[in-house]
């Protein structure tokens, strides 16, 4: 079984120091070796953002792909290769803007992969403008007067679009967020996992204290059961959906096993080598 050192790479991080995007990755990390995940048979596929570098700092396969098109990608994989463990990765812009098409699709899909979204309420890469995110009111560079558009709520969108698992972590608090992201691996099917992950440079509203202050666990709730859709709708509807812990999970069958003969055909692997000779006539049609 890999360690946590056999997950990690030597790259250095463009992060900002104290961004909540290490939590993150740590938490990451540690899931893939809770759940005994090997290097050679896990695969991140991550989007355009702060948050689509990340897996270049895990030791796996790694596709950085084009802004909002790290769903589409990572189910295609799956389905390829369902060897793979496949997790997608991306930003609160990345996700619910413009991929927020592939996003919802996924959701009613439900192929067996695990889609972290580092929540930061604002576009970071780009130097601080509003996200979907951002709250009404919330002031930026492009919106100097307060943001007019009210913002999307992704969970309430997963819950209500049919996901079978919805969780919600806090990059500062590592053991439920590692706990959150097993799970999510371990669930078959589609797993959303919604990190809220400050960012330190440019929302200076959404701090980690703030949010320390306002999050609610519903972990700690012995009253909360996460198998009641409505209930689950309720909840995050009361609380703004300012809580962190599982939100709402139900007994799944991912897509690929509803394939006919899909889950029983063994898989076969094609040898893609090409000879020089063949890949210069190739080339030649090219021209």
């Amino acid at each position: 079984m890999a360690t946590l050192q056999e997950f990690r790479t030597n790259e250095k991080s463009w992060w900002c120091p104290g961004c909540g995007d290490f939590g993150v990755l740590a938490a990451m990390q540690k899931a893939l070796v809770a759940v005994g995940a090997d290097p050679a048979t896990t695969a991140i596929v991550a989007g355009i953002g702060c948050s689509g570098k990340i897996g270049n700092y895990i030791n796996s396969y790694n596709i950085h792909v084009t802004h909002g098109r790290a769903l589409p990608a990572a189910l295609g994989l799956k389905l390829a290769n369902r060897d793979l463990m496949v997790l997608a990765a991306g930003g609160d812009g990345d996700a619910y803007a413009i991929g927020m098409g592939h996003f919802m699709h996924a959701l009613r899909r439900n192929v067996n992969v695990t889609y972290v979204v580092m929540d930061n309420h604002i576009y970071g890469l780009t130097k601080g403008q509003t996200s979907p995110t951002s709250q009404e009111g919330f002031k930026t560079k492009t919106s100097p007067k307060g943001s007019l558009e009210r913002p999307i709520h992704p969970l309430m969108l997963a819950v209500s679009a049919g996901a079978t698992f919805v969780a919600q972590g806090f990059s500062s608090w590592q053991p439920q967020l590692a706990a959150l992201i097993q799970k999510g691996i371990e669930h078959p099917g589609f797993s959303l996992i919604n990190v809220i992950s400050p960012c330190v440079t440019y929302n200076k509203v959404n701090t980690y204290d703030w949010y320390k202050q306002s999050l609610q666990n519903l972990d700690n709730d012995p009253d909360y059961v996460p198998n009641d859709r409505t209930k689950a709708l309720a909840r995050l509807h009361e609380t703004d959906e300012l809580v962190t812990g599982l939100i709402y999970q139900e007994e799944s069958t991912p897509y690929e096993d509803l394939i006919p003969g899909f889950k029983d055909t063994p898989l076969v692997h094609q040898d893609l080598h090409v000879d020089p000779h063949t890949w210069n006539q190739i080339l030649a049609t090219l021209e």
